[in-house]
């Protein structure tokens, strides 16, 4: 990696989830680069989670993709080799052009991401629907955040969230529905948390399925059944009717309130709606009362309401118990949606989606498409609707899309029934993919790579979930030829002969994003559009690069907006909201039969999509090392499954494999698994292939939450790990996991071939050939355990423990192994021992990443010192002393603590 020219601190904003916290990074003179939190911007004042923390460990250029690649062959899989920029483009433009040509606009397509900066989408959308002239661009966004977008949209007549985070600090009930804020948006939940310890009367409560970290600051859990969160919300819509009913602010403000009670009644009583959800009726009771009885309500929504076949439904329910309320727009009131990457919001600004243009556009509007038109001087715009993600990749196999591009995501990982979208890009004849990583799934069905810029090295600007702009700037050189997002659609552009592609800075296409935010905004006889942030345009080039956190809109220079709706104009024609009517529907596929368990999916701590980033840290990694299901002790025994063994999920449309546990935050009949593990890290755990296709009529975002399956076991003859300085083939393991150490990679691994040769076998399992090598090794044939370790000049370069059970010895001793220049002769005997040669402290599962403490330590810390609280035991052990994320883990530890006392 080389340095960067900029010798001080750099403020930039993190790549990972949608609270969009500030980071300041600099480059130390030996190339080490220093992360803090950015106390001056806003939505994080100075904190980061422990992903945030690790992001200098993510930064290198191992394993990145440095120069244009081209397949020899031109089919997937096949040769790669080196190539030009101008081969490569002239490649990328010449196939685009051929088939326009050929089949027309609506045969090409775009596939886009929430991690491309605004100034890269903006280029993206105005190359396709202003120039190729199809609106076939659609963003891995769809897949978490539309939902909440069409819910907006029909509710405010725009895409718009109301509040911001400081209303959750002064809010007196917080609600958090399908939302694991603890793991999922650390920096915003420790927020929460230390506004619930300063201010112990506000309420706070979980609807989730799952007992997640979430609800250890929950007054209330409501574990609702999954995909009963329409009859919920309906029936606390009608008790608000009743019982809280803003009538003035529903009269000057609304109009639909009838049509949406009749369809809300068909949820039934609170009885009915008890059963329905399978939650106490006393606690349903509880949580409609709070509600109706609290004027600061902040309704917080994100993966749990938005990814479902009724997810549009879901949340326009929520918003109609604000509207219905008068609490929308005003300090401390408001329905909430937290994205889940760090530019989703920017994506949707700038028409990111299929069904959206540019400036909060409709594109179903002929004024605005003529006006969006004129303003880019451009031969057309898109007049319809473009694929949305799910059935674009359909498109692809049925050969109706014949060209795809595919920016800064990984859909052979991510998207449901994912088996399928890889056989659509097998199929496809032209598969470009941009990537700042080579080894993914996606990219091993591309024709063209191209090496784009990451995270350090890109400059430009995100939004994050309360609307605020912030500044994403480089402090580092771009490695090798990679070059900016927006600078290659620009230079594939010109090639293909359009107009209106000479920038030359991130800066200069801020500027006309920010002038066709008030392009006709509101004269002429148009809609006033919410989204306008006219007062940031003509900025000059210092002063962008100076642009500190703002909230749009942002109409005069020096404006910002912290809330939107306060005086009860919504962005529809007449000024009114509306009412929407949600009729309570079952989810599209349930379970019985040959697949009796519901699967849900979604994130866990320290991971992030699918770990081409977040995968390279040893920190980050030891957390959750490996893929998981957890699932209820009862439904395991029904299925004949044991905790730490291997299982096999299987639904309709794929299976996985993985490790069973019992977390206890699980009802009976549901199942979880995170979604992190690709092809590169774990050999069978893409749980994008089991998940079902279905998704929402409305939104177009698929049912991730809700799959019928089955499980079984997986069986193995034995269990083994691998400790190795290099990459191996693993050709003899029928399961594995790759795990990043500190000088060492980590392979946890099965196999069914029993080994006869044994000597031979390990050999082969740790690619050894040289038959003088320093080669240590010992074999139990009754026990059926064998254990082997190779040298190099007395260093230790591999090691391997097998054995016939799933527990094997503690690894992290043998991680100790891999910081020695040279084993001593009692290492070696350890190594055949599997065992220290002094009998050590297995401080055991990580439960503090920031500090590296283990769950052990924090037992040990906690019964000796007779500790009460988790701020007592961050004083004995630092664990919970920076991000906070793993404070409610210590709880627990506490709690298991009390119990064992008593």
């Amino acid at each position: 990696m080389k340095l960067s020219a900029i010798p001080t601190t750099v403020r930039t904003t993190c790549p990972y989830c949608g609270v969009g916290c500030g980071v300041n990074a600099q480059v130390g003179q030996d190339g080490a680069i220093a992360i803090a939190g950015d106390v001056a911007h806003p939505a994080s004042q100075g904190r980061l989670c422990v992903k945030g923390s690790a992001l200098g460990e993510t930064l290198g250029n191992h394993g990145r993709l440095l120069a244009p690649m081209v397949r020899e062959d031109g089919k997937p899989r096949g040769t790669l080799r080196e190539a030009s920029w101008d081969e490569a483009l002239d490649k990328v433009a010449q196939g685009f052009a051929r088939v326009i040509a050929e089949h027309g606009p609506e045969a090409v397509a775009l596939y886009v991401s929430g991690q491309l900066l605004t100034e890269d989408y903006y280029v993206a959308n105005k190359f396709m629907k202003g120039y190729v002239g199809s609106a076939n661009i659609d963003t891995n966004s769809r897949l978490c955040m539309s939902s909440a977008v069409a819910g907006h949209k029909r509710a405010f007549g725009e895409d718009v969230v109301p509040g911001n985070y400081e209303d959750f600090e002064l809010a007196d009930l917080i609600v958090l529905v399908g939302s694991n804020a603890a793991w999922c948006h650390p920096t915003l939940y420790q927020r929460i948390a230390r506004a619930k310890q300063e201010r112990p009367e506000l309420k706070v409560v979980v609807i989730d399925p799952r007992r997640t970290a979430t609800c250890d600051i929950a007054d209330l859990h409501l574990p609702v059944k999954p995909g009963t969160d329409v009859w919920l919300f309906d029936g606390l819509f009608g008790h608000l009717a009743g019982h809280a009913a803003d009538e003035g602010f529903v009269d000057a403000h609304t109009t639909g309130l009838a049509d949406a009670l009749d369809a809300a009644a068909k949820a039934g009583s609170p009885a009915d709606v008890a059963r329905t959800c399978r939650v106490d009726p006393r606690d349903l009771e509880r949580f409609y009362d709070l509600f109706a009885n609290t004027e600061k309500v902040v309704t917080a929504f994100t993966m749990g309401v938005n990814q479902s076949t009724s997810g549009a439904d879901k949340v326009n329910a929520i918003i109609n118990c604000h509207l219905i309320t008068g609490r929308i727009g005003r300090p401390g009131m408001g329905p909430f949606s937290l994205t889940g990457q760090p530019n989703a919001m920017g994506g949707r600004e700038v028409g990111g989606l299929a069904n959206m243009l540019a400036a909060h556009m409709d594109l179903d509007d002929a004024a605005q498409r003529a006006a969006l038109q004129d303003f880019w001087g451009s031969p057309r715009v898109a007049d319809k609707p473009g694929l949305k993600a799910v059935d674009l990749f359909r498109a692809i196999e049925e050969g109706k899309v014949k060209a795809v591009w595919i920016m800064a995501t990984n859909p052979l990982v991510s998207l449901p029934d994912a088996d399928q979208a890889r056989r659509a890009l097998e199929k496809c004849e032209l598969v470009v993919a941009s990537d700042i990583v080579l080894g993914t799934d996606t990219n091993e069905a591309a024709h063209v790579l191209l090496p784009a810029l990451g995270w350090g090295e890109k400059d430009g600007t995100v939004t994050n979930s309360e609307r605020c702009i912030s500044r994403q700037r480089a402090f580092l050189s771009a490695p090798g030829s990679a070059r900016a997002d927006w600078d290659i659609i620009c230079d594939v552009a010109r090639r293909m002969g359009y107009a209106g592609f000479e920038f030359t800075s991130a800066h200069e296409i801020f500027d006309e994003h920010a002038r066709l935010s008030g392009w006709k905004n509101g004269t002429d006889g148009q809609r006033r559009r919410v989204f306008d942030i006219k007062g940031l345009a003509g900025m000059t080039r210092a002063d962008y690069d100076a642009l500190d956190p703002v909230q749009w809109p942002v109409r005069t220079p020096g404006e910002a907006t912290a809330r939107l709706f306060g005086d009860g104009h919504f962005a529809h024609g007449d000024g009114r909201a509306r009412f929407v009517p949600t009729v309570p529907r079952a989810p599209a596929y349930l379970p019985g039969g040959d697949y009796p368990l519901v699967l849900n999916t979604g994130r866990v701590r320290d991971q992030w999509h699918t770990m081409t980033r977040t995968g390279r840290s040893q920190k980050l990694a030891e957390h959750v090392p490996e893929p998981f299901i957890d699932m209820h002790p009862q439904d395991a025994l029904l299925c004949g499954v044991k905790a730490g063994e291997l299982a096999r999920v299987t639904s309709d449309w794929g299976a996985v494999v993985a490790r069973v546990q019992h977390g206890g935050g699980i009802a009976r009949g549901s199942v979880f698994m995170p979604i992190h593990w690709s092809g590169q890290t774990a050999s069978d755990a893409r749980v994008g292939t089991v998940v079902n296709p279905a998704v929402d009529p409305v939104s177009g975002e698929p049912e991730f939450k809700h799959t019928p399956v089955r499980i079984e076991p997986f069986g193995v003859t034995w269990y083994g790990f691998i400790l190795s300085r290099t990459e191996l083939p693993l050709r003899e393991a029928a399961n594995w996991t790759r795990i990043q150490g500190k000088d060492f990679i980590r392979y946890e691994l099965a196999g069914r071939k029993p080994f006869a040769d044994a000597a031979a076998w390990t050999r082969r399992l740790l690619d050894v050939h040289d038959e003088d090598a320093d080669w240590i090794e010992v074999e139990d044939k009754n026990g059926g355990m064998v254990r082997a370790a190779h040298l190099v000049d007395g260093r230790i370069e591999s090691c391997l423990f097998v054995a016939q059970r799933a527990d094997l010895p503690a690894r992290a001793w043998l991680a100790s192994m891999f910081d020695k220049d040279k084993l001593e002769p009692a290492d070696r005997i350890s190594l055949l021992a599997g065992r220290a040669k002094e009998k050590g402290f297995d401080a055991g599962p990580t439960v503090c990443s920031c500090f590296g403490v283990g769950r052990k330590t924090i037992e040990i810390a906690i019964r000796q010192n007779n500790l009460c609280d988790a701020a007592a035991v961050t004083a004995c052990t630092k664990a919970g002393g920076n991000c906070g994320s793993c404070i409610p883990e210590i709880r627990s530890l506490l709690a298991e603590a009390q119990v064992a006392e008593a």
